[in-house]
């Protein structure tokens, strides 16, 4: 395990961080480092389009993880209430998880087209005008908002998995004492299920933290290569470094793509650390 962690994540790690600081390299087209320099870094905080991607990324993980995490924890306890039915639905729950992202990117696509997608024949039911969700003249809100349905529902199925088992872990005891003081369930579960549950959903919350910070399929399944209705207006940090590296002039700016991947590496560090240390408090062992 070493051996490979070493092969394939420290060394790519400890290569970007070299790369981040090389002068002029671009080995596309054969062109060597010509020394080493900080201008990358200043290159990227310039970009507008960087910020862009810090916006989207900050949006799409701050909302998406908490609302997510809040669902599936109240799926969780909904299935507890049916023992016959718990298996069904935990595999029905489950399939998103094994299910390829872009292909299911793809079908949201559908369902959000504006012509003759699911979404807006609903809407149209109540009255509601057609809205761009993902096409060209589609605004910046409507494009978060379909992101985030598409993103918070792929995410349920893992976070559901965990706390179920997490809830079957729980000794019974617990509710059986406090049914004999009378406690009304919101207050078994504020009491007794959350504090018990306090591990699994800070190790969910850092996991689905990092992974919406790294977030690249979910945009490319429901957008495209065009990053959103706008020229790139949906697009990410991890698109951004994608973009950096291969497509920009078509030669690749690999010292810039490894200066916003180190930028990454070190916002998903702090608010990993920041989120360790804050719930040190609400954790119960």
């Amino acid at each position: 395990m070493l051996i490979l962690m070493a092969v394939f994540t420290f060394y790519p790690l400890i290569n970007a961080f070299m790369i981040s600081f090389y002068k002029d390299y671009m080995p596309l087209i054969g062109t060597r480092a010509a020394g080493l320099t900080l201008h990358n870094y200043v290159v990227i905080f310039n970009n507008q389009l960087f910020w862009k991607s810090v916006l989207n990324t900050f949006v799409l993980a701050f909302v998406s993880v908490p609302v997510s995490i809040i669902i599936s924890l109240f799926i969780s306890v909904s299935l507890k209430a049916i023992p016959k039915l718990k298996g069904f639905f935990q595999t029905v729950f489950f399939l998103p998880y094994v299910t390829n992202a872009i292909a299911v990117g793809m079908t949201f696509a559908v369902l959000f087209n504006k012509d003759y997608g699911l979404i807006n024949a609903c809407l149209n039911l109540f009255g509601i005008t057609s809205i761009d969700w993902i096409g060209g003249t589609a605004s910046w809100w409507a494009q978060m908002g379909a992101l985030l349905t598409f993103t918070i529902w792929s995410s349920l199925a893992f976070k559901i998995l965990v706390f179920t088992s997490g809830l079957e872990n729980i000794d019974k005891q617990y509710y059986d004492a406090a049914r004999i003081d009378s406690a009304s369930k919101w207050t078994i579960f504020k009491r007794i299920t959350v504090p018990l549950l306090s591990p699994l959903i800070l190790y969910i919350s850092i996991t689905s933290l990092i992974g919406a910070l790294k977030a690249y399929n979910s945009v490319i399944g429901l957008f495209g290569e065009r990053l959103g209705g706008q020229p790139y207006s949906m697009i990410t940090i991890v698109a951004f470094v994608y973009k950096y590296r291969a497509d920009f002039a078509f030669m690749g700016f690999y010292s810039y793509a490894a200066a916003a991947s180190i930028i990454l590496f070190i916002i998903t560090l702090i608010f990993s650390v920041l989120q360790t240390v804050v719930s040190r408090k609400r954790v119960h062992y």
